[in-house]
């Protein structure tokens, strides 16, 4: 799941550098970001990545949600709740637990990871989980926007998921245990509000029951408010 750390620099006063931000004078906003909605034909499925955040420039709460609704019911769900703190103009650390649905049951874990924009304004979300049970795992997301006309959007999408031990309950090894890539061919309608489509392909690298493998073409929309 990203979540648009440009739009957090939109809402500074004035698009001033955080460096030169009085914290006695922070303004407090408030913002929820619906990433991704969409079908999935190849599991004819609904998946949603949703987040927001709460507070100043400087320090603020955050909330991020994904999982999809497959044959009547919930399926990999997770919600994350987080502290975040500006540590560069385009860079925020963020703190905080997950509760994640999986194939072993409810599994909450502590979070640590960081979240901005890169060099050529590629989007980032990093985070390392640690487990109840003390498993150690990493997810790596980036994308990018291109303008093909003034409101005409490719969007190219990976996500890389790690586990640093073997997961036995979830049938992981140690290694690269997730890879997706996709993209997204959005129109804004408005700066809210925007219908797209796309294809994604998405590996799940499993121990005993083998590598899991989808392709899937999508139509969903992206929203904020």
């Amino acid at each position: 799941m990203i979540r648009r750390a440009s739009l957090c620099l939109l809402l500074l006063p004035g698009g001033f550098a955080l460096a030169q931000h009085d914290h006695r004078h922070e303004h407090t906003y408030a913002y929820t970001l619906g990433e991704r909605l969409e079908y999935r034909e190849s599991t004819d499925s609904l998946f949603w990545d949703f987040g927001g955040r709460w507070g100043g420039d400087y320090h603020k709460f955050a909330w991020k949600t994904e999982g999809q609704y497959v044959d009547g019911a919930t399926d990999d769900a997770e919600l994350e709740l987080l502290y975040a703190r500006a540590w560069t103009a385009f860079f925020d650390l963020q703190f905080g637990i997950r509760y994640a649905d999986t194939t072993a049951g409810g599994i909450t874990s502590a979070v640590a990871g960081t979240q901005g924009l890169l060099p050529y304004r590629v989007e980032s979300d990093l985070a390392l989980f640690l487990s109840e049970n003390g498993d150690v795992s990493g997810r790596a997301e980036f994308e990018k926007d291109f303008f093909l006309a003034e409101r005409l959007v490719v969007q190219p999408r990976a996500e890389i998921g790690v586990a640093f031990q073997d997961v036995p309950a979830q049938d992981i090894d140690a290694g690269l245990s997730k890879l997706s890539l996709g993209v997204r061919l959005r129109y804004d309608l408005t700066r809210k509000f925007a219908p797209y489509l796309g294809v994604a392909w998405e590996k799940s690298f499993r121990d005993t029951a083998g590598d899991d493998e989808d392709t899937t073409a999508l139509a969903g929309m992206r929203f904020w408010f």
